[in-house]
Parts: structure tokens; sequence; C-alpha cells
């Protein structure tokens, strides 16, 4: 008895989108074994599954193995049905931006890159995302009505629960700016919507298509340790580009803080590093890890030594040319951000710690070990693996594509979906 109310069987609190959910992460993926799972009836599992089935979300595979010595029929095997719709997902970056259309499993079907400055102010740079999501629509064959979320990474911090970005240093103009209501609008303006929502469609009436934005490097964690590291119950990743930040994944979710703020290590100070206290941020305060370690950062000592550079990307041309002067600043920028790094991992004490972005190569990850082995205690990095990224330029769009996928089949919005499709 709670409150005078029975409490509900543990049965009964199973529903479609709890049995949606035990399929899609391989925990139970015949109808027997929902059963044995849940403590349901034949006859419920059954009732829930046709619901899910109507909705096109599940389908059936191939018979499970017979694991019995007398032998028998083998099990129907379920399976999510990732055709029944797909995913739009961009990654913004300081001065260029990735698009791609995603299946519901995060295979990429079509991708775009090219040149977007973000500092030209969220109005031009939403309606050019639009504009492509539009081109990779009609690349691929596939009609508007057939998107059931867009996902959007973003170099500054974001309030999750508003998707609005909160203070960032290097997206001028986008403060508090309502970035999903006008993604969303440039998507309808260019992606030749047909009037109704595909997988949203219910009653006639067309509901909006979700648009979901997080930080870039949360979403790039949060694909990387789905894909390569999913026992990894503690992981880090820290992106070097124009600016520096860190995702954290634990237990298989973001942490992101009250608002959003989780990670932001490139505005910690660094006082101990020579030229720190006159080297400007773009946050407005002087010594920040940021302004003496990130590409931008490298990029202008590299330019005032008669290098051509200018961002992030082209001091990654350079490391990548083998360019003597760029290797050596990237080694000092990688120590730099190790001697932050060890208190990080002080702190969090994750089973790895990726390098991901414009530096991410053996110069700056030789800087990263050399202070962080140094500074750290032995028990905070014994079981410590520090690694590069393995899905590359496109974990921020697999990132993307998957927190829709995740926020549209949790088992609680799975129910009202269900019931908005009338099923």
């Amino acid at each position: 008895m709670t409150n005078g109310t029975p409490a509900r069987p543990a049965a009964a609190q199973a529903s479609a989108g709890d049995l949606l959910h035990l399929v899609r992460s391989g925990r139970a993926t015949t109808r027997g074994a929902l059963q044995r799972v849940t403590g349901l009836s034949r006859a419920t599992v059954g009732q829930r599954l046709d619901r899910l089935f109507r909705a096109g979300w599940l389908r059936e595979g191939a018979g499970a193995p017979v694991s019995s010595p007398l032998g028998g029929r083998p099990s129907v095997r379920l399976e999510f049905d990732d055709a029944h719709a797909v995913v739009l997902a961009a990654d913004l970056e300081t001065r260029h931006a990735r698009t791609a259309l995603l299946t519901l499993t995060g295979e990429v079907v079509a991708e775009r890159g090219g040149a977007l400055r973000v500092e030209d102010g969220p109005e031009r740079v939403l309606d050019r995302l639009g504009a492509v999501f539009g081109e990779l629509l009609r690349e691929s064959g596939r009609d508007a009505a057939a998107v059931c979320g867009i996902g959007l990474a973003v170099p500054g911090p974001v309030d999750s629960a508003t998707g609005r970005v909160v203070q960032p240093p290097i997206m001028p103009g986008w403060d508090g700016y309502d970035i999903r209501g006008r993604l969303r609008r440039a998507f309808l303006d260019h992606a030749g919507h047909t009037g109704h929502a595909g997988p949203f469609a219910h009653a006639g009436a067309a509901a909006p298509v979700p648009v979901l934005v997080d930080n870039d490097a949360n979403l790039m964690a949060y694909a990387e340790q789905r894909a390569h590291y999913p026992d990894c119950s503690a992981f880090a990743l820290v992106k070097v580009s124009t600016g520096i930040g860190a995702g954290v994944v634990v237990d298989g979710s973001l942490y992101r803080g009250i608002d959003g703020g989780a990670g932001d290590i490139g505005h910690i100070r660094v006082p101990g590093v020579p030229g720190s206290a006159a080297a400007l941020c773009k946050c407005g305060s002087y010594g920040c890890l940021a302004a003496v370690a990130s590409g931008r950062a490298v990029a202008a000592r590299l330019a005032a030594a008669g290098v051509p550079a200018a961002s992030g990307s082209d001091v990654r041309e350079l490391l990548a040319a083998g360019h003597p002067e760029a290797v050596g600043l990237a080694r000092e920028a990688g120590r730099q951000v190790g001697e932050v790094l060890a208190t990080v991992v002080t702190l969090l004490n994750p089973g790895v710690l990726m390098i991901a972005g414009d530096l991410a190569g053996t110069p700056f990850l030789t800087g990263v070990r050399e202070l962080l082995y140094q500074r750290a205690l032995p028990r905070s990095t014994a079981h410590l693996e520090i690694v590069t990224s393995r899905l590359g330029g496109r974990a921020g769009l697999v990132g993307a594509g998957a927190l829709v996928v995740e926020h549209l089949y949790a088992p609680e919005r799975v129910e009202e979906r269900l019931a908005a499709l009338g099923v």
C-alpha cells in the first residue's frame, strides 16, 4: 500500500515502450524472453507487441537458435525496424558544418560538408542548414515526411531543457536564441514538406518534427562511447579545435550539469603557463586554457612566426604535412591541456579519456600523456586508456542522430507516440 493505493504489480508496469526498449537493447528479442523478463502473460505480450508492429517499429527477423537438446521450432526473433523513419543531423563548428541523413540505427545514408561561419548568426546559419537538409533528402530519394527528428551539435554550452545556447564565447549572436524553432522552420521551408508528418501524423493533423540541440563535445562523447566503449561506465572526451570542451558519459548517459555547463574546461585558468596572463580568451577573460592551447591559439602563434594559419583546421593540415613548428606547438599545447586533465581525471576517474578535434594527433597526445601521468595520482591512471577519436569527423553527427532516436523511443515517450498514432 502507498498512500492508501495498492502498488501496481511489476508485470503491469511493463508497457509497450518497455518491451521495445528490451528488444532494442538486445536484452530480450523473442516473445518468450519478453515474458520471462517482464513477467507478463503471453496474451499481454502479444497485445503490446501488436501495437508496435502496427506502428511499424518492430519486425520479425530470422528464428533464434534452439537451445533445447530436444530440438523444436526456432523462436521468431524480434527486431527494431530502422526503415520506418530517418533522422537529420548537423554538426556546426566555427567555420564549417557537416550534415547527414541517418537511419535510426546510426548508419549514414547521405552526407554533406562545407564552409559555414557560426559568426554569421543563427538566422543565416540555420536557414542554410535547412536548405542542405532538403538537398540531402532529394539526393537520397526520401520524402520530408519520413523524418522523425533533427539533431544539432553546436560549439557552445546548451541548456538541454530549452535547446538554447547559454553565453557561448565563440557563437556571437546565439545566446538564448530559439534554435529549435528556427531550424524546424528552415527544414519545413526547404525540404519540400508534403503537409503531413509521417511518423508523427495522427488524427489528420501534423505534429511538429522534434529538434534536439546539444554541445558538440557532449554528442561526440555520446557517439564514441556507445559505438566503441559501451562497457565503460565513466567515459570522457576532450575536443581540441578552435576551442576546447569536454563531454562526459556516466553509466551510458550524458552528464551535462544543471544547465549544460559541464565539461567547459576551455575556460579553466592556467596561470602557470608562460604568457597566459596576456592571453585574451573569447570569453573576455585572460589566461583560459582555450586562449593558450586551442587550435585557434596554436594558429595565432604559427601566424606570428610567419606560418600561414588562421584556425584549428589550418593547424590540422600543417600537422598532417609534418610541419616542424606546428608539431612542436601542438605537443606544447598537449602538455598544457594535460595539466588540466590531471584534475579532470582525478575528479571523474574515467576508464577512457578520448582526445578528438583538429589537434588530436600524435604530437598533442604525447604532450597530454607527459603531463597527465606526471601530475595525476597513479591510482587515477592505473586503469585509464588514453585514446584518439575512432568515429572521426562523423562523431558529432552520429551522436546527434543517437540523441534524437533515444529521445523518441524512450519507453515513456513511446506510449505517448503510440497513443497519438491511434494504435
